[in-house]
């Protein structure tokens, strides 16, 4: 059994999709982020780094004590390694698969979680809306390009990493399935692939 730490966000849906799509037998443990449960010293000894998801697996990979595992990148690559889906054990294949997955980590997720701040959060907690306006062009500037570089692979490919569904499009579909919500309505149009 696997315990998923969860809040519904895009990260959060990342590794409850995973789990799904690999027919693993899981249950959510709520992490509440708007009430702080990420700080509790319980979630901390899991996840150090006080984000959700986690998750613990009582059954992992290879035996032994029960594995916990933060970071989402990590548990999408350990969840294709232990279901032996998702992700090609063949070195080319896999290091194409994961590279779009530390693309989303990198760059696809964060980017889009920042200009969520600056556009749509930001102004509620400052009294200078001017004080946004770097921000917000940063940020949102940043996404429209990296949904330029995903749209481009996307036009020569089926799937991020080719011609199979792997986990580079798992990890990358809750942000890019948000772009218009996030970054305003019309935004996904402008990158049909």
């Amino acid at each position: 059994m696997i315990d998923l730490f969860y809040w519904p966000t895009p990260n959060g849906w990342k590794v409850s999709i995973m789990l799904e799509e690999c027919g693993l037998e899981y249950r959510t443990v709520a992490v509440d982020i708007g009430g702080g449960d990420q700080f509790k010293p319980e979630f901390l000894r899991i996840c150090p780094n006080n984000r959700m998801p986690a998750l613990i697996d009582h059954a992992p990979l290879g035996g032994g004590e029960p594995l916990a595992l933060f970071e989402s990148g990590a548990m999408l690559e350990y969840l294709a390694d232990k279901s032996g889906k998702f992700l090609a054990k063949e070195p080319a294949a896999r290091y194409r698969t994961l590279q779009w997955v530390y693309w989303q980590m990198a760059n696809l997720g964060p980017m889009m979680g920042n200009a969520n701040h600056f556009k749509n959060y930001a102004k509620n907690l400052t009294d200078d809306p001017a004080q946004l306006v770097y921000g917000t062009k940063r940020f949102c500037g940043e996404v429209d390009r990296l949904c330029g570089v995903m749209d481009a692979q996307l036009s020569a490919n089926r799937y991020l990493a080719g011609d199979e569904y792997t986990i580079a499009d798992i990890i990358t579909w809750p942000w890019a399935c948000l772009l218009d919500r996030l970054i305003g309505e019309g935004t996904a149009a402008q990158f049909p692939h």
